[in-house]
């Protein structure tokens, strides 16, 4: 039940980010972030990232919780700057099922994309 309803909520969200991304950015919070451009949507993500990070390395439940919740909001911002769906995503994590991760890491850094 919850893994149907987050699915919903992801593109319930998305679905909203969407309609206001245009809008104006003295008003919407995610029409001000989207017209800072993607590489400002993106430095987001990336502090949002390390606030989960360091929330986990705290073990601060409550943290984990509400960084999770904010990265995964601008997250969805940069997938619709980017035009990205969800579906798109969750398509990608569909393909990736039963497959091993380590064996995932091992093949990226063999062709070369690894870090």
């Amino acid at each position: 039940m919850a893994k149907a309803r987050g699915g919903r909520v992801i593109e319930e969200l998305f679905d909203v980010i969407e309609q206001r991304k245009g809008g104006d950015p003295e008003t919407s919070y995610v029409a001000r972030t989207v017209s800072r451009g993607r590489e400002h949507v993106a430095k987001k993500v990336g502090e949002e990232g390390v606030e989960v990070a360091l929330a986990g390395a705290l073990e601060d439940r409550k943290g984990i919780v509400s960084e999770s919740a904010d990265l995964l909001f601008h997250l969805l911002v940069l997938w619709s700057a980017a035009g990205v769906a969800p579906a798109e995503v969750f398509d990608e994590l569909s393909k990736r099922r039963g497959t091993s991760g380590l064996a995932r890491e091992k093949t990226k850094r063999t062709a070369g994309g690894g870090r």
